[in-house]
């Protein structure tokens, strides 16, 4: 295909551009309006929400169509990944946690995952920086037809290239191994191509036209996370045959989760607000839901993702950026003037 084709090829596509830039926008302001408030002393919940709310004053909230892609991760220290607060959870950010901010927003299914890392003292910010370098390099490696193990070896390799001390002790800087990048799709966030941040892995190639999602972990600790602590995060999971239920709590919540979220993933908080999740569906507040819930889990039509945790003790931390293979040059769509 010559560069003509390419540039008429990327000019079919500009509507969808267009969709997938608001987004992005929505994003990059709705992270300064939160990076305005989060300090020291304030309560995880009342952050999320307050972030939350202003993504969907700024998206324009309107139920599948527009709003929140998934929950507001505030994953502190040693938990890397998926943890946001459920109601009752009182936990306030302290001047010695290192925070991950991870939020999405979504335009007609089009999503935009990005996330940075918060922390009051310079201590960790050897271990911040040697992630938001790495995470700079997995983007300058992207690109149409290069394969994703090459991009996770140059992850690695500038991510390990630090140290950081903490307290008097050296650690190294360690990729989390078994977390990755990942290619997303209309309304699936994760589509089916991982992008490693490690050496190894499978040699596929990210292909023209494909969105991914470049996000990198690094770690003072074994850089390997396990599933720990209480669950808050649920997906419905797509491309789901038809799976009979007999409770019928479970089918209500499975109507409602329909209705509200689609393949869009959920938390319990949102389950618990007074509009079930959504200002404009406006389902309802879903009561007793937990048994139903657990009925769909174990079903196989809605996964858990529980918090994602290294050992206890150490410090992890995250930046990540959605980036769109366009015919004719790689577009890092959630790239804004902080990061």
């Amino acid at each position: 295909m010559d560069s003509e084709e390419k540039r008429a090829q990327d000019h079919l596509s500009f509507e969808v551009y267009d969709k997938v830039r608001h987004a992005a926008e929505c994003h990059r302001q709705v992270r300064r309006y939160a990076q305005s408030f989060i300090e020291p002393g304030i309560k995880l919940i009342d952050m999320c929400e307050r972030l939350e709310e202003k993504n969907r004053e700024l998206v324009v909230e309107a139920g599948l169509e527009r709003g929140i892609a998934f929950p507001t991760g505030c994953s502190l220290n040693h938990v890397a990944a998926h943890y946001t607060p459920n109601p009752g959870d009182d936990t306030v950010l302290t001047y010695n946690d290192v925070m991950k901010v991870d939020f999405g927003t979504q335009i007609e299914g089009r999503i935009i995952d990005c996330a940075w890392t918060v922390y009051f003292d310079d201590k960790y910010e050897p271990l911040v920086k040697a992630v938001q370098e790495a995470t700079d390099e997995g983007i300058r490696s992207a690109g149409i037809d290069v394969p994703l193990n090459e991009i996770g070896e140059n992850i690695q390799e500038v991510m390990e290239s630090y140290e950081c001390e903490i307290d008097g002790v050296t650690y190294p800087v360690k990729a989390i191994s078994n977390l990755n990048g990942h290619s997303i799709a209309p309304y699936q966030i994760h589509a089916g191509k991982s992008v490693p941040i490690v050496k190894g892995g499978d040699a596929t190639r990210m292909e023209e036209g494909e969105m991914f999602a470049i996000e990198t972990f690094g770690s003072t600790g074994r850089g390997y996370v396990h599933e720990d602590m209480e669950c808050s995060h649920y997906m419905k999971n797509f491309d789901l045959p038809h799976i009979p239920l007999r409770s019928n709590r479970a089918k209500k919540l499975l109507t409602h989760i329909n209705k509200t979220f689609g393949t869009l993933a959920f938390c319990r908080r949102w389950l618990e607000r007074d509009d079930g999740g959504s200002p404009t569906v406006n389902a309802g507040k879903q009561e007793k839901y937990l048994g139903a819930l657990k009925n769909l889990t174990d079903a196989g039509l809605v996964t858990a993702y529980p918090p994602l945790c290294d050992t206890r003790g150490c410090y992890t931390a995250q930046y990540e950026h959605t980036i769109l293979l366009r015919p004719t040059c790689k577009e890092v769509i959630s790239r804004g003037e902080d990061y």
